[in-house]
């Protein structure tokens, strides 16, 4: 500020000798170019002097900002890995996964620290066994029930698992049937004073730290049940898992069209390893290195069918199987997973598991058997093979009573014999009047 006053007073002066010079004409010219000499001097020192320090504490200033400007970048950077370190802390404890053997159905238990979570609860004869499961895990609360779809391989035991446990909340489609096992699923939900929740699609939820995201059903009305499958996906720290319940071509089309993220390392096959499910481009873009098949032994619907076992002997998917390993539990700590058993074989229905062998990379087992598939399945041709039965054009299953109720959104239905659709596209039973699951 006295700088700034200098300079001011100093022009004043310069212009008042201005004036003065003026007014005098030339006369005493020596004595004012002497003053106006030495003002100008003095001007200029100071002048000089402002800029010096003006400059001088302009880099300073500059200074300052940059290494304030660095601080805040290495605050910043600091805090990033802070954030992402804390973010992998979360991960505590494992993710457990039980495939639990109930034969020819679905039954699937997850555990993460003291969260759990039932996908499914196998045929109705298989109450006792779901339930004593669970039991055994020491789990007083399921956190989540998930009936995948109202099929009695799925929900048969869900009526008994739920007058069981405390149960915090319940997934079912918006897909009934007129079935017993429906119906006393429907009144055990009633009972408890709950009420099933309708899923929506990317909708997500936590079973403790493990992260659920619903990927299905993508559309209203389906022509087969088994499209109507809640689909889900769970990822646990870098790891995740693909459970499919039976959803189809045709729910499996509808994921990928809307590009979900369908990628996992471990996939719960479709349909029990049926032809219907695990198209070439769905398995393309899930790319698991582990499989796990849920299927009876012995079954009498083809199951797991050539095609499906050929595909993951192709791409060296690790398969695991209830009907040869029994209940399968995968464990991941969020980096890595492992099982309870050696992995399983790539035989299909009515083959001999010695026949094909699967090359466990990650246990470096090989039973030294001929790789590959070497003869066609068996399907099952009835007594009763020129029984005539109805199907869709597109449909796989195979109908008894044309007015099925599956049937009844339908524009088309066609007719042929048993033996006819055995051997053709449409080789399913259909789970509600021929017997199917």
């Amino acid at each position: 500020m006295k700088k700034v006053f200098l300079c001011y007073f100093l022009r004043r002066q310069l212009y008042c000798f201005k004036i003065i010079i003026k007014g005098d004409g030339f006369k005493n010219m020596k004595k004012h170019l002497c003053s106006l000499l030495g003002l100008i001097l003095i001007l200029s020192l100071t002048g000089c002097s402002s800029i010096s320090k003006n400059a001088t504490t302009t880099v300073l200033s500059n200074k300052v900002e940059s290494k304030e400007n660095t601080a805040k970048q290495e605050t910043s950077t600091t805090q990033n890995s802070i954030s992402v370190a804390n973010e992998n802390d979360t991960i505590q404890g494992n993710l457990k996964v039980h495939y639990i053997n109930v034969g020819q159905a679905d039954s699937i238990l997850l555990q993460q620290g003291s969260s759990s979570m039932l996908i499914d609860a196998g045929n109705n004869e298989d109450s006792e066994i779901v339930k004593n499961y669970i039991a055994e895990q020491g789990i007083t609360k399921l956190d989540y029930v998930v009936g995948t779809h109202p099929h009695e391989d799925h929900i048969g035991g869900l009526d008994y698992v739920i007058n069981s446990f405390e149960v915090g909340k319940i997934y079912m489609p918006k897909a009934t049937a007129n079935t017993k096992t429906f119906e006393d699923v429907v009144n055990a939900i009633k009972a408890k004073g709950m009420k099933a929740t309708v899923p929506k699609v990317l909708e997500t939820f936590k079973v403790g730290e493990a992260t659920a995201t619903i990927l299905a059903p993508n559309s209203s009305e389906y022509e087969d049940l088994n499209n109507t499958s809640i689909v889900i996906r769970v990822t646990f720290g870098n790891n995740s898992f693909m459970f499919d319940g039976d959803a189809e071509d045709v729910s499996e089309n509808e994921m990928l069209a809307k590009d979900l993220d369908v990628s996992a390392d471990v996939l719960k096959i479709g349909h029990h390893g049926s032809s219907s499910s695990t198209t070439d481009d769905f398995l393309e873009k899930v790319n698991p290195k582990y499989a796990v098949i849920s299927v009876g032994k012995g079954n009498s619907y083809g199951h797991p069918n050539k095609s499906i076992m050929q595909k993951l002997e192709d791409k060296k998917i690790t398969v695991y199987r209830t009907d040869e390993n029994g209940t399968i539990v995968a464990s991941s700590d969020g980096e890595n997973i492992t099982f309870n058993t050696k992995a399983g074989s790539y035989a299909f229905a009515k083959e001999s598991p010695q026949v094909s062998s699967n090359n466990n990379s990650d246990t470096g087992e090989d039973s030294g058997a001929t790789s590959g598939v070497s003869k066609q399945p068996t399907v099952p041709i009835a007594a009763n093979s020129s029984k005539v039965v109805y199907y869709t054009p597109s449909g796989k299953s195979y109908h008894y009573d044309k007015e099925c109720s599956t049937l009844a959104r339908s524009k088309t239905i066609l007719s042929g014999t048993l033996g006819e659709a055995l051997t053709s596209s449409h080789n399913d039973p259909c789970n509600v009047c021929a017997g199917g699951k």
